[in-house]
């Protein structure tokens, strides 16, 4: 069995990318409510702070902070995800290899983190989030996507509604596809 290392960090605030196993799906937009409920709940029962989230049709970006002398990010993404693979109807394909184990198809069995280092890594992280479905060719400005946290943070004055942020970041160190 591979061994996976991880950078648990009490109190850490950690970027996430989060896929769905079919990539050319769209049911994180299709089912964005059921993907906000999921979260609450999770959020109920595990607390953790959202500093960034942008929901895209087939992944997600986020960067979430964990409390205090908590670093058990795993478990809150585990509850994530086998919640929303319940309140999805049986649509998706089914490997041999998790059909055996009884698991479904919907998410990637992985994900890719990041523990951020320092202030200008999150806010550089906190970017990539929200430039995100501009890199994607999804929208042309930002403010333009609803499913992201940008919308809260012009709110919160951290951005102005008009921000561009750099969309020809490749995203090599963010746990992007090349």
């Amino acid at each position: 069995m591979t061994s996976y290392r991880r950078n648990f960090v009490p109190g850490g605030s950690v970027f996430f990318t989060v896929n769905l196993a079919e990539r050319r799906r769209s049911l994180l937009t299709m089912h964005v409510e059921l993907l906000r409920s999921v979260f609450r709940e999770t959020h109920r029962r595990h607390p953790f702070t959202i500093d960034a989230i942008v929901i895209l049709p087939d992944h997600l970006h986020t960067v979430l902070t964990m409390p205090d002398g908590d670093a058990d990010f795993a478990t809150r993404w585990r509850l994530i995800k086998s919640a929303f693979s319940r309140g999805m109807a049986r649509s998706e394909r089914v490997s041999a290899s998790r059909a055996a184990k009884g698991e479904r198809g919907i998410w990637q069995r992985r994900n890719w983190e990041h523990t951020i280092r320092d202030e200008n890594d999150f806010a550089r992280h906190v970017d990539y989030v929200h430039i995100n479905p501009v890199k994607h060719g999804l929208v042309k400005q930002v403010c333009e996507w609803k499913h992201s946290s940008f919308h809260r943070h012009v709110e919160d004055g951290i951005y102005p509604v008009d921000w561009a942020g750099d969309p020809s970041d490749d995203g090599s160190d963010y746990g992007e596809r090349r």
